[in-house]
Parts: structure tokens; sequence; C-alpha cells
């Protein structure tokens, strides 16, 4: 080894101890807590939503051109546009988001190369000079299981992304944050990411505890629950407490709201639809809920007590829904401050009511919080 390339290893081992001493634990209080919003932005759709009550929103999404992260068409204005809100909230952090579901299929193969991991990194710091923006997040999904039925995958790529990480700590150094998004599912947090090396590194982990029944799935049940249930061990709960066993800290812990609806059809007349046979059959939109699951169209509220969580059914037409609303997203948003977590994030907040959603529900329950 050169007396050079001694120097700049140290230089690297240094800067990388100092992450960790850097990001370690810090208590939670309702001032601090993230409030993070995914975002989809069309033509300044986002205008129209209170942006003062946000931390962070997430640009999703960019994806890779070979080595490199692109911002490609509507991607230039959109994210122009985004950091523009800061005019309306100064403290607001724009993020970029890359990947998504199905969204980045060569993920395994260019996160697999020292060159094609330091070649992305610098991308990455590159765009975020060029819009000003704040931060990235990896949307990864999922490192080293199989995700989108066909996309490659492999076990080398749990520590291929922490590679990933430190090579984007190194390139970013502490101006900007690190996200991502894990799946909230056990097989997930077991084979997928090396905790103890990932998590002195970066920000928060982004907890998509919602999509726990999907559009694969071939019986009802809860896609966002608060609380576990006896027929249905995934949970927001869950995945607090996995991580907490592991040592993750709690206030880089962010849980998930959903603010859509999972609905699904042929669902015989059996506990209001709850734990039955069904197939997906549609993706409603929290501004649409009023109309789509009115009473005069035949859906029937219900509340499980166990799971925390709301569902409706529609017994004329065999349809069960499942969902968060505004009381369930008031109990995310208190456990997460009563547990010290770091805060709450949904997908997305194109779907949420324009005035009077459920960014409001969080927003004032975070300052009500005593």
């Amino acid at each position: 080894m050169t007396f050079q390339l001694l120097i700049k290893s140290l230089a690297s081992a240094f800067f990388l101890v100092s992450c960790l001493a850097g990001f370690s634990q810090k208590p939670t209080i309702p001032g601090k807590f993230a409030v993070i919003a995914y975002s989809m932005d069309r033509a300044g759709e986002v205008d129209k939503y209170p942006v003062e009550k946000l931390t962070h929103i997430i640009y999703s999404f960019l994806h890779l051109e070979g080595n490199i992260l692109k911002d490609l068409g509507q991607d230039s204005i959109s994210i122009s546009h985004l950091v523009s809100l800061k005019q309306r909230n100064p403290d607001l952090k724009v993020i970029v988001s890359l990947g998504g579901w199905g969204g980045c299929p060569s993920c395994p193969e260019v996160f697999a190369t020292r060159q094609a991991r330091d070649e992305f990194s610098q991308s990455v710091k590159l765009l975020l000079d060029k819009y000003r923006a704040d931060g990235i997040d990896l949307d990864w999904e999922y490192p080293a299981i199989e995700s989108v039925p066909g996309y490659a995958y492999s076990p080398d790529d749990k520590h291929n992304f922490t590679l990933l990480i430190q090579s984007l700590r190194n390139a970013l150094g502490s101006k900007y944050e690190i996200s991502f998004a894990a799946g909230g599912f056990r097989d997930y947090l077991v084979q997928s990411v090396e905790w103890e090396k990932v998590m002195p590194l970066i920000n928060y982990v982004n907890l998509m505890t919602y999509d726990y029944i999907n559009g694969y799935s071939k019986l009802t049940g809860h896609h966002t629950p608060l609380y576990s249930t006896p027929e249905q061990s995934g949970s927001a709960d869950f995945v607090v407490h996995f991580l907490d066993s592991l040592g993750v800290p709690r206030n880089k812990m962010v849980i998930g709201a959903a603010f859509y609806a999972r609905v699904f059809k042929d669902v015989v007349n059996l506990n209001h639809g709850l734990y039955e046979p069904g197939a997906f059959t549609a993706y409603v939109n929290y501004r649409d809920f009023d109309s789509y699951f009115s009473t005069s169209s035949g859906f029937e509220m219900f509340w499980d007590s166990i799971a925390q969580a709301p569902y409706s059914y529609n017994a004329q037409k065999q349809l069960f829904a499942t969902f968060d609303d505004k009381h369930s997203i008031k109990l995310k948003t208190r456990y997460a401050l009563s547990n010290q977590l770091g805060g709450i994030m949904f997908w997305s907040l194109n779907g949420d009511s324009y005035e009077n959603g459920l960014l409001e529900v969080i927003d004032k329950t975070k300052k009500g919080y005593r």
C-alpha cells in the first residue's frame, strides 16, 4: 500500500468512527419528532397540502441509469418545486428516493461492486448539490430476498447494502441525511440488513408497517395494524420490538402509516370479512374514502380492538377493505411519541385530503402530546 493510499484509508476509517459517535441515540421529544411524507409530486399538487406540518418530504422515485442516480423527465421540475416549498417551511428537509416496488431491478448487480457503489454515491452528491436537496432515501425492495417475481436477488445483497451505505456516508459527509425504507416483515428484518453496521451511519429507517395484506394476498386481514393479533403476526409494534431487541436506536425508527385502503372482492360474510379468502381488487386513496365506503353504497365500518385497526365490509357486494383512519392514525402517532421513536411516515401525501386530512391528525396529536 502506498503512503497516499494509507492516508486515504485512515481518513475514511476516521470518518466512519465519527459517524458512529455523531449518530448515537438521543431522547425523542415532540419538537424533534419527524413527520415524513413520501410524495409523487405532479404539477404542483403538493401546494394544496399543509406542508408546514411536515419535517421531511421524500420525492418518489428516482431510478438508476447504469451506475448513476438520474433525474429524468418530470423529475427535475418536481424536485425543484419541492425545494421551493422551503419558502413556506424553512425547516423542511427535501429527500430524493431511489427505487420503490419494482423500481430498482438492477440494484443487486450495480451495488455488488465497489466501483459502481462509489460512482452511484458521487452521482447522489452531485444531484443533491444541484437541487440543494437534503438527502437520499434508499427504497431497495428488497436486498437478499425475493420481491417482484423474476427479479434477481442474492445473499450477498445484505452485505453489499452495508457497503453502499458506507460509500454514501463517505461521499455525503454529515451534511446530508441518509435513510432507507425497510420491509416490516420478519424475512426482511432477519435477512436483508446488517443492522448493527448500518444504523450508526443513517438518520432514519422508514419502517413500511403497511401492506401486510397486499395485492398478492389470498386472505383478508389488516394491511397496516398497530398491534399483532393471533391471526396476524406482522404489525408496527412487532417491528419496533424486534429491532429494539437487536439494539436499533428507537429514535431512528420511523413507523409507517397508510393513506390508502386495499379492497378485496369475493369475501364471504363471516366475521365481517376479516381473515377470510378474497382477491385484491382496488386501491383507494384516503381522500376518496367518504364516497367509496359510504353507508349508502353498502359499507359498514368495524374496529379491531386488538390490532387497533379499522376495517369495512360490504355484505351485499362481498367487498372487504383495510386501511388507516383518523382514529388509528392518532393511536399510531401517540405510540411513536410514547415509545420515543424517531417519528411517523406515510405513503403517500398525494392520497390525503387537502383539508382536515390524516396529516392534520398527526400534527394535532404531536402538538397535543404530553
